[in-house]
């Protein structure tokens, strides 16, 4: 370990799998300790399951072998009583944030035409992908101005550098999240906040990560896993899916005093998918 991150306070939502579990698991790895946010249920309308209680409790699990103190916390992020009760039992629990990780998302519901999305799909997918990390930055904001200082890493996707067919609510989500993440950079680049976006492509499922992303497209748009991950690497130039290990390697980076000029960055994370 080379205590990157020793003594900061991380909450990292949508903890519980996926690449959520992987940023958990490296800041842990480099001495932050932890604030473990998930639903661990499902929701109304996404048409695939979540994570589970178990999943988070091992995320933590994870954590705490690598040495870090870790707070866990169930908690709807499209609710603003929730956002306020987590920051506040995180900083209960831990003084003020350092850096905050705005991972939750949801992939789904997706595979329809523009006017096929009803407005039930449309509004989950922004409560959850755009809204939901606005809501966070916005409780933790004033504390990292007072600090003079702090990062937020948004984990957006190259759905939020280029488009999808048949993926409008997820694209238009994560567009909107780069733009946010631009626009909150330069709100607080006086007070030494640095707000920072990875956009990562399609991520390997399954794993000691147990993702469920890619197959959850697959199976919006028709196709076996198998086919989906196939179609995938036919489009990839360097013909790999990525790992969320890679994913948050680049979340690491930009939470630690290595970024300290970077800010209103976006990083992509996807094998060349966006180049072509």
């Amino acid at each position: 370990m080379s205590g990157r991150l020793e003594g900061r306070k991380v909450l990292v939502t949508g903890a519980a799998r996926g690449v959520g579990r992987a940023c958990a698991t490296a800041f842990a790895a480099e001495g932050a300790d932890l604030a473990l946010v998930d639903i661990a249920a499902d929701i109304p309308g996404v048409p695939y399951p979540l994570a589970s209680p178990s999943q988070l409790d091992h995320t933590a699990a994870l954590c705490r072998a690598a040495g870090a103190s870790v707070l866990v916390l169930t908690a709807d992020v499209r609710e603003p009583a929730d956002v306020d009760r987590v920051v506040a039992e995180t900083t209960g629990r831990f003084g003020d944030i350092d850096v905050l990780v705005n991972n939750a998302g949801i992939v789904g519901p997706s595979g329809r035409i523009v006017h096929e999305v009803t407005e039930e799909d449309w509004a989950v997918m922004l409560a959850v992908n755009l809204t939901a990390p606005w809501r966070l930055t916005k409780a933790v904001g004033a504390a990292m101005v007072r600090n003079r200082g702090g990062s937020i890493v948004n984990i957006a996707s190259t759905a939020g550098l280029v488009g999808y067919r048949n993926f409008a609510g997820y694209v238009a989500s994560k567009h909107g999240l780069v733009g946010l993440t631009k626009a909150a950079a330069l709100d607080y680049a006086p007070y030494r906040v640095r707000v920072n976006a990875v956009c990562p492509g399609s991520i390997r499922d399954g794993g000691p990560n147990e993702g469920v992303m890619l197959a959850e497209i697959g199976r919006s748009l028709g196709i076996t896993p198998s086919e989906q991950e196939d179609a995938f690497l036919t489009q990839q130039p360097t013909n790999a899916l990525v790992e969320a290990e890679s994913v948050a390697a680049a979340a690491l980076w930009l939470a630690s005093d290595e970024a300290r000029h970077a800010t209103g960055s976006v990083i992509t994370v996807d094998g060349g998918y966006s180049i072509r």
